[in-house]
C-alpha cells in the first residue's frame, strides 16, 4: 500500500509496530551523531539555511494527504534543525548555556512516549515519587528545612513568577496597592515580567544600585526602605541573586536575610543559573545562607545539564503552594485525596503538567551526585583559565573577574572614547559569531559594553577557550589597524 493511500488507516494517528521501530530508531541514531558531532560542527549554520525556513511557512505547510515517516524526518533534519544555533556545544559560550545530556534526552523521551500526567498522585504515583524526592534533594542542597519542598517548572521565568505570587500572597494578603519589592539592577528581566504580568506598576519593583562587584548594596537597600515606610509605602519582598546573568555575582545573602527578618518581608533567592554552585562543596558553605529564603528559584537547564526545559521553584513550607493554587472542582473530586503522596497539580500553575523531573532523577541515577559536582568544578576552573589567558594578552581589561563561570571583559584602546570603544566591543563580538566557530554574546556593565564567556558545559575543554580567545584577539587587532 503506497503512502499516499493511507489516510484512512492512519485516522488513529498511529503507526505499525515497524514504521515505530524504524522512526524511533532512526531519532535516536540522529541524536546520538549530534551529540558525537558537538564541537566540530559550525555553531552557526550556513546562510542558505534560512531558505528551508521559508518552505516551512509556505502558504499550505501541511498535506491534507500524510506522508511516510521517514521522509518527514528527513524534512526535520534538513529544514528544521539545520537553522539552528546549537546550545550544547561546547563553544558556546553565550548567555547562560544549557549543555544538556544524553539520559535527560532519553528521559523527555520516555514520558512523552507514555505520555505522563504528573499530576495526581492517586493516577502517578511513580512519577510524583520522583518529583517528591528531587524536590526534596534539591531543597536539602539549598539548606531549606525539612518543611520545603517544591515543584517543577518550564523554567527560571516561571519559578520567579510564582515565587512573586506567594509573597504577594503571603505579606499583603493579594492586595498590591502602594506594595514595594527590591531587587539589584543586575536581576534578571523575569522578574520585571513577572511583575508585569500581576498587575503591579512599574515603580513597584525598586532596581537598587549594585556595589563595585555587582552585588546587592545592603546598606542602599536599607536607606530605601526606610524612606518607602515613612511614606507610607508596603514593603513585601526583596530577591537576591545567586549567580547573576551579565557577571555571575552572588548578593551578600545573609545580610538580606537579615533585612528580610527585620522587616517582616519575604526573601526570595533567584539561583536559576547559580543554584548549580551548590553542588560544589566549598560554594555550598559559602552560600549557605541560601537556606534561611522562603522560596528559591533553579534551572536544573542550566547547570544541572538537563535538556530545555527543566527547572523547580523551591519553598521553606511546601503547604505554601497547596494553600494558595489549590482547587478542587467537581470533576476534581474523586482524585482530591492525597493519602499517595502530593497531588502536585495543586501546587503550582498548571493542572496538566509533563514529567520533568524523570531526566533530572534518570541522570543523577546514571551518573551519581559525584560527577554533577565534578562537571560544575570544571566549569568554575574554566572560567579562571579564561581570565588569566585575557590578562595575559595587552589590550584586553577584566571588567568582572570570573565568578560562578563566568568571565566579562572588553578589549580598549588609548585614544578611543566610550561610544567607539562599545561600538568594537560590539564589532569584536559580531565578527567571532559569524565566522560560526564560537559563539559569545556582549552585556552592558556600568555603561559599558564588555563581552562575556560562562564556562559551564562539561565538554569543555581548554582549547576550546583558547582557540575562543586566540581569535577574538585576532579579530580586535585586525580592526584597530587593519594593515
Amino acid at each position: 500500500m503506497s503512502d499516499q493511500s493511507r489516510g484512512d488507516d492512519w485516522a488513529s494517528l498511529s503507526l505499525s509496530e515497524d514504521e515505530m521501530r524504524r522512526l524511533g530508531y532512526a531519532v535516536v541514531d540522529l541524536i546520538i551523531a549530534y551529540h558525537r558531532s558537538l564541537g566540530s560542527q559550525p555553531l552557526v549554520n550556513a546562510p542558505d539555511c534560512s531558505a528551508h525556513s521559508v518552505d516551512i511557512q509556505s502558504s499550505s505547510p501541511f498535506p491534507e494527504v500524510g506522508q511516510a515517516p521517514m521522509q518527514v524526518l528527513t524534512k526535520v533534519k534538513e529544514a528544521v534543525l539545520a537553522d539552528m544555533i546549537h546550545v550544547s556545544d561546547p563553544r558556546f559560550f553565550g548567555y547562560i548555556p544549557s549543555p544538556g545530556n544524553f539520559v535527560g534526552a532519553m528521559a523527555d523521551a520516555l514520558a512523552s512516549g507514555f505520555n505522563v500526567f504528573a499530576g495526581t498522585a492517586s493516577h502517578c504515583r511513580g512519577p510524583t515519587q520522583v518529583e517528591t524526592a528531587c524536590c526534596r534533594w534539591l531543597a536539602s542542597l539549598a539548606g531549606l528545612p525539612d518543611t520545603a519542598g517544591g515543584t517543577f517548572v518550564s523554567g527560571g521565568s516561571v519559578a520567579n513568577l510564582t515565587a512573586v505570587v506567594l509573597a504577594r500572597h503571603r505579606i499583603l494578603g493579594d492586595s498590591i496597592a502602594d506594595a514595594r519589592a527590591y531587587c539589584s539592577d543586575q536581576t534578571h528581566s523575569s522578574l520585571d515580567r513577572a511583575f508585569r504580568i500581576l498587575g503591579f506598576g512599574n515603580n513597584q519593583l525598586v532596581r537598587i544600585p549594585s556595589d563595585t562587584d555587582f552585588r546587592a548594596d545592603p546598606e542602599a537597600l536599607w536607606s530605601r526602605l526606610r524612606t518607602d515606610r515613612a511614606a507610607g509605602l508596603r514593603p513585601f519582598l526583596v530577591i537576591g541573586n545567586l549567580g547573576t546573568t551579565s557577571t555571575g555575582a552572588a548578593d551578600p545573602l545573609g545580610a538580606l536575610a537579615e533585612i528580610a527578618v527585620t522587616e517582616n518581608i519575604w526573601l526570595h533567592v533567584d539561583a536559576a543559573y547559580g543554584g548549580g554552585a551548590l553542588l560544589n562543596p566549598h560554594k555550598r558553605a559559602e552560600f549557605a545562607d541560601v537556606g534561611r529564603a522562603h522560596s528559591v528559584t533553579m534551572d536544573q537547564h542550566k547547570w544541572f545539564f538537563q535538556p530545555i526545559e527543566c527547572a523547580s521553584l523551591l519553598v521553606r513550607d511546601m503547604s505554601w503552594l497547596h494553600e494558595f493554587f489549590h482547587a478542587t472542582p467537581s470533576y476534581l473530586k474523586d482524585s482530591a485525596a492525597a493519602e499517595e503522596g502530593i497531588n502536585y497539580r495543586d501546587h503550582g500553575i498548571q493542572l496538566t503538567r509533563g514529567f520533568r523531573a524523570l531526566k533530572l532523577w534518570m541522570s543523577l541515577q546514571t551518573f551519581g551526585v559525584q560527577a554533577f559536582a565534578a562537571a560544575v568544578e570544571h566549569g568554575l576552573r574554566m572560567a579562571e583559565e579564561a581570565e588569566s589567558l585575557l590578562r595575559a594578552r595587552p589590550g584586553w581589561s577584566i571588567i568582572s573577574p570570573a565568578t560562578l563561570g563566568i568571565v566579562s571583559f572588553r578589549f580598549e584602546m588609548v585614544g578611543l572614547g566610550e561610544l567607539a570603544l562599545d561600538r568594537l566591543n560590539e564589532s569584536i563580538n559580531r565578527a567571532l559569531v559569524s565566522e560560526g566557530k564560537a559563539f559569545t554574546t556582549t552585556t552592558e556593565l556600568r555603561g559599558r559594553k564588555v563581552l562575556r564567556l560562562c564556562t559551564i558545559n562539561p565538554r569543555m575543554e581548554l582549547r576550546h577557550i583558547r582557540q575562543t580567545i586566540g581569535r577574538l584577539d585576532a579579530i580586535a587587532r585586525q580592526l584597530t589597524n587593519p594593515h
